[in-house]
């Protein structure tokens, strides 16, 4: 810390480990006093281990041979001292606490006094100062100490009148310090940091710079939440909440004295000295509803402009619930509860009231937790036998979250914004708190659940209002003109909708893709080819724990077997998006699990270009369905490859040579059976049966194959086409049949909802019908309803295959995921 005078005060603590396998002075001498109150005679090689620490640490700091010979001389007096005392302990089998804490000041001692040689021999002036000549302190009611500032700033002055030499490095032993009676103590827990700001507060210094191993105070736990940051400033009272809640902050009892003086205090990474760390300090007050400001209520508003500063747990905690109608307008009752509890020596972390009166339910750690309810119920015990006290009930693993910033005063929505994220990941809240301050929102969520919580509400404090992580299984041409796609609206999504994607995971068939960030989508297709073999469980635990608050798994492929994880993805929470069209076509109780898990799980699953591509057919059928309508028969041509056949077939053009022009074109499958079976306008048909509430399997919808029977079986496509000119004739004769009525033949797939059955066939139809006009290889289905006779159906026409088309559908479907989780539509 740094004054007005210009000189530097360093607070140490005792070494502790750099490399595995080292030991921590302060350790080792807490060892060595409880081995040599057992009698435990290896309390020897802890100060053997002390001894070589400091020896071979002096060795390299102090290049000068009379301050590393005062040093040596001095340190083993006091270790000598200190084995002597030990064996005394030794012989005793036992020690006591005053004994415990004159011990382990001593690692502090010897390295405030290094530090200081360190400095002199590097050619600069240093002091050292025994804290305990300065510091006087008593015990606390809370088990800490409270500082006498009035002797300790006198013992302060008199020590710089008689040591203190112009332009001198101050070094101070922190933790330590002595009793009125002049008994060395501690500073018990965060001793060196209460040190730092002790001192501080008594040379009332410009600023105090805490040294530790992290970049400063993260807004979440990093360990547990990817994209957690570290924040770059926060106000006393958001570290004080923070630290209730075991962020690696300050305690609160260790801001007070820097408080008092205002001066700002510093957290700093003394192996990342290049991060700015993060600053506490207080500013000006917020202003009162009235206008004025209210001193020492309110703290200004944070120009960072984040809401939240801060997401910290208490893990391992028992919500107990005291309830009963005999409770209600009964003055004592919550004394009575907690005086119990304070007497079997709990301590509750959070208390939460209904406005009845009808209960109260409080959180205590879980190894607290038997003990609290035990002293409830002999509390109570007359008051639950008369039926006042209707029960008393522990609810066991469970995990307290609470969200932090000062920003929140005053500010509507942020409890919105919480628990609509904590309801967008399907997290149940047991109980919630929230203090008149309005600096803090706390709620209660299942042990099992916080980790999902904790991603969930950063990702929507700190991330974009919707943010969501993606999977892609299948980047074949579907699914790379889908990554195209999205990186071509990236930005768009982001700055007019507040809308992020982030793909962090591409899977196919033998490869995988993951990044903990975002993958690049300009570059994905070598580091693709550059990625770790497939593992589909691996794959789907890396979405689930990205740092988005939602995921979506996008499969592009047409695998039973990836069809097949949909359940498992949903119960998980993950959102589905397909073309796939297996999942929904395939066995029937496997389709109406996956609708009830889907249901059951709040997440979504969509599927629109399973039927049309980019068509909206499932969308449009919903609408009819949900708006009260009856959908009586859906008729259409659901396949482009044989909506082209069919479009360009004409009188003395033989059918085989248009499948050869289509399958040239790209418009067939490799093997063109697979669009001639019909089978896939069958599992359309399908889809759509079971989007009407038909209880129909694959199996139950005939098929009008256009493979000849012949040629079924046949080995390869090139051998399939080779012989398919043989059964031109057959084609040939229904065209010419129906050309000479005026009509034409196509290739479709009915619902008849009616009657409760689906089919699929070649039909023919006069040339003035909607379905005789297509060209190319369109789509066009017709929806039949109450609302839409057969005079005038609802007829939905356009592009029902290609990349283009496909992706685009899937695309939107990702975006109605986008609008369903807030994104602005």
């Amino acid at each position: 810390m740094k004054n007005d005078s210009k000189y530097t005060m360093g607070i140490v603590s005792a070494m502790g480990v750099i490399s595995k396998g080292e030991p921590k002075v302060t350790d080792c001498l807490i060892n060595a006093t409880d081995m040599a109150a057992a009698r435990n005679e290896k309390y020897t090689e802890e100060l053997n281990k002390l001894e070589d620490k400091h020896v071979t640490t002096a060795k390299a700091l102090l290049t000068d041979e009379a301050e590393y010979d005062a040093y040596i001389a001095a340190f083993h007096e006091e270790l000598n001292d200190l084995k002597a005392m030990f064996k005394a302990i030794y012989i005793a089998g036992c020690s006591t606490q005053a004994f415990g804490d004159f011990v382990v000041g001593h690692g502090e001692l010897w390295t405030a006094r290094l530090c200081a040689a360190h400095i002199r021999c590097k050619g600069g002036k240093a002091v050292w100062i025994d804290a305990r000549d300065i510091l006087v302190v008593t015990d606390s009611e809370d088990g800490g100490v409270d500082v006498n500032y009035n002797l300790s700033n006198a013992n302060l002055d008199k020590w710089f009148d008689a040591h203190m030499q112009e332009g001198a490095v101050v070094m101070v032993t922190g933790f330590i310090a002595r009793t009125p009676e002049g008994v060395p103590t501690t500073l018990k827990r965060n001793g060196s940091d209460y040190s730092a700001t002790i001192f501080g507060a008594l040379v009332q210094g410009r600023n105090i710079t805490i040294w530790t191993d992290v970049d400063g105070v993260y807004s979440a736990d990093p360990r547990r939440v990817k994209g957690a940051k570290s924040l770059a400033s926060l106000s006393y009272n958001e570290a004080w909440e923070l630290a209730y809640f075991g962020a690696n902050v300050l305690h609160p009892r260790t801001t007070l004295p820097a408080m008092k003086y205002n001066i700002p205090v510093t957290l700093r990474n003394y192996f990342n000295q290049a991060a700015p760390g993060t600053s506490i300090g207080m500013t000006c007050n917020v202003p009162s509803a009235e206008g004025e400001g209210v001193v020492g209520k309110y703290e200004t508003r944070d120009s960072s402009g984040e809401l939240v500063k801060g997401i910290a747990t208490i893990d391992d905690v028992c919500l107990i619930n005291v309830e009963g109608t005999g409770m209600v307008g009964v003055p004592g009752t919550a004394n009575a509860v907690f005086s119990a509890v304070k007497e079997a020596g709990c301590n509750v972390v959070m208390i939460s009231q209904a406005s009845s009166e009808h209960s109260i339910c409080f959180a205590v750690r879980s190894h607290e937790a038997d003990k609290a309810v035990s002293a409830l119920n002999k509390k109570f015990e007359k008051a639950i036998a008369a039926g006042r006290i209707s029960n008393i009930e522990a609810v066991k693993d469970c995990s307290v979250m609470a969200i932090v910033g000062q920003n929140m005063c005053k500010t509507p929505g942020v409890a919105a914004m919480l628990f609509e994220a904590l309801a967008q990941s399907a997290v149940n809240v047991i109980a919630i708190a929230q203090g008149a301050s309005e600096y803090n929102i706390t709620v209660v969520v299942s042990k099992k659940d916080v980790n999902k919580a904790l991603q969930a509400v950063h990702g929507r404090f700190y991330l974009s209002k919707t943010a969501i992580s993606v999977g892609l299984v299948g980047p074949g041409l579907v699914g790379k003109t889908l990554l195209r796609q999205m990186k071509e609206q990236l930005q768009t999504l982001q700055d007019e909708f507040q809308v992020e994607l982030r793909t962090v995971a591409i899977t196919g068939g033998r490869k995988m893709l993951l990044s903990d960030d975002a993958i690049d989508l300009d570059t994905w297709e070598e580091e693709y080819g550059n990625g770790v073999p497939a593992d589909m469980d691996a794959f789907t635990q890396h979405v689930l724990e990205s740092a988005s608050p939602n995921q979506i798994i996008v499969d592009c492929s047409a695998s039973d077997e990836v069809a097949g994880h949909y359940k498992d993805w949903l119960s998980k929470g993950l959102h589905v998006v397909t073309p796939n069209k297996k999942a929904n076509s395939g066995p029937l109780a496997y389709y109406k699990d996956l609708r009830s898990i889907q249901r059951n799980s709040y997440t979504h699953y969509f599927y629109e270009a399973t039927v049309g591509a980019g068509l909206p057919i499932i969308s449009t059928l919903r609408s009819l369905l949900d708006a009260g309508d009856k959908v009586e028969r859906i008729e259409g041509i659901f396949s482009g490859t044989l909506s082209y056949i069919f479009n360009t077939l004409e009188p003395g053009v033989a059918f085989s040579d248009i499948v050869a022009q289509a399958k040239e074109a790209g418009y067939t499958e490799p093997d063109p059976r697979d669009d001639l079976s019909g089978m896939d306008v069958a599992r359309k048909v399908t889809i759509l049966a079971r989007e009407c509430g038909l209880n129909i399997e694959l199996s139950d919808v005939p098929i009008q194959s256009l493979v000849p029977e012949p040629l079924r079986e046949v080995a390869t496509a090139d051998e399939f086409m080779k012989e398919l000119p043989k059964f031109d004739g057959d084609i040939a004769k229904q065209q010419e049949e129906a050309d000479k009525v005026g009509e034409v033949l196509r290739f479709v797939g009915v619902v008849d909802v009616k009657a409760g059955t689906g089919s699929v066939e070649l039909r023919r139809y006069p040339k003035d019908h909607p379905f005789a006009q297509l060209k190319g290889s369109d789509n066009i289905i017709s929806f039949t309803s109450r609302y839409y006779t057969s005079a005038g159906p609802l007829v939905v026409r356009g592009p029902g295959a290609g990349a283009e088309v496909t992706a685009g559908g899937v695309f939107g479907d990702i975006l109605r995921v986008c609008a369903y989780l807030g994104a602005p539509s």
